[in-house]
C-alpha cells in the first residue's frame, strides 16, 4: 500500500529477514522487564485502539494492550479478526470502533498500529483527525516503493489487491494532522526502515529501537517508548527526550539520513 516514490529503496536483505527470529528473545525480554517497565507514569484512562500487521490479529498485539491496560489505559484490539488487507467491511469497522469509543469515553482515541496497522491508523488520522489523539506506528511502510518490503506478495496474495494503491496513499503519506510518532528499526527484516520515517515537525517524530519487525509490539524499548508517547496531556505534546538510554537503547534518528 505504498507509492512508487523513492523507488531506489530497497527490500531488507535476506539475512535482516532470516534474523526474524530474534523477535521470541524480545518478547522474552518484554515479560522479564515487566517490572521495570511498570516504572512509567501512569496514564489518564482515555482509550487506545491497536491495530494488528498484515495476516495478524489481536493475539499478536495482546502483550502490548495487556501493558498499556496495567499503565492505566483503556486498551483495545480491533475486533476484525486477521488482518488480510482493506477488504470489504474492514475500513467501516475500524471508523465504526474509532466513533464507538469516542462516544463511549467522551475523549479522543489514541491510535496505535503495528506495520500494515499503521498506515490504517494515519488514514484514520487523516480522515477522523477530531477523534483522534495521537498516532503511533511500529514499523509501518508509509512511505517509499510499494515493493520495498519483504511483505508485498503477502499483502497482494491475501488482500487480493495490488501493493500499488495511490487512492489510498495520497492520504496516509502526508504527516497525519495530529501529534504522530513513528517507531522504527534499521534492522527491520520486513519493511524497509526509510519507508517508515516520517517528516519530524512540530508535532511529528521519528524514535529508533534496535529490534525486528515481528518483535516491535513486545520489545521493551518500544513499550517503554509508547507508554511515554501515551502520557502527556493532551495538547502538550513534546518531542520524545532519549536521555540516558540513548543511543544504546534509543539510537539517534536523524544519522545518516
Amino acid at each position: 500500500m505504498t507509492t512508487a516514490t523513492h523507488d531506489h529503496i530497497a527490500p531488507p536483505s535476506r539475512l535482516l529477514l532470516l534474523a526474524e527470529a530474534r523477535a521470541l528473545w524480545e518478547t522474552g525480554a518484554g515479560i522479564a522487564m515487566w517490572p521495570l517497565l511498570q516504572l512509567t507514569p501512569r496514564g489518564d484512562g482515555h482509550p487506545v485502539l491497536v491495530l494488528p500487521g498484515l495476516v495478524a490479529s489481536d493475539v499478536s498485539t495482546l502483550l502490548l494492550r495487556r501493558y498499556l491496560a496495567s499503565r492505566g489505559y483503556d486498551a483495545h484490539g480491533w475486533g476484525l479478526g486477521r488482518n488480510l488487507g482493506p477488504r470489504e467491511g474492514v475500513e467501516d469497522g475500524m471508523v465504526e470502533l474509532l466513533k464507538t469509543l469516542n462516544d463511549k469515553s467522551g475523549q479522543k482515541v489514541s491510535v496505535i498500529g503495528w506495520s500494515l496497522g499503521g498506515v490504517y491508523a494515519r488514514l484514520l488520522a487523516s480522515a477522523h483527525s477530531g477523534l483522534i489523539r495521537n498516532v503511533i506506528t511500529l514499523g509501518s511502510p508509509f512511505s517509499g516503493s510499494p515493493r520495498a518490503t519483504n511483505a508485498w506478495r503477502v499483502y497482494e496474495g491475501v488482500s487480493g489487491q495490488s501493493s500499488h494503491d495511490p487512492r489510498r496513499m495520497k492520504f496516509v503519506q502526508p504527516t497525519p494532522p495530529v501529534p504522530t510518532t513513528s517507531i522504527f528499526s534499521r534492522t527491520d527484516g520486513v519493511v524497509a526502515w526509510r519507508c517508515s520515517i516520517e517528516k519530524t515537525g512540530p508535532q511529528s517524530e521519528n524514535i529508533e529501537v534496535m529490534a525486528s519487525h515481528l518483535g516491535l509490539g513486545a520489545h521493551p524499548a518500544v513499550l517503554y517508548a509508547v507508554a511515554d508517547r501515551l502520557a502527556q496531556p493532551e495538547g502538550e505534546w513534546k518531542p520524545f527526550n532519549r536521555g540516558l538510554l540513548g543511543p544504546l537503547v534509543y539510537p539517534d534518528p536523524d544519522r545518516d539520513m
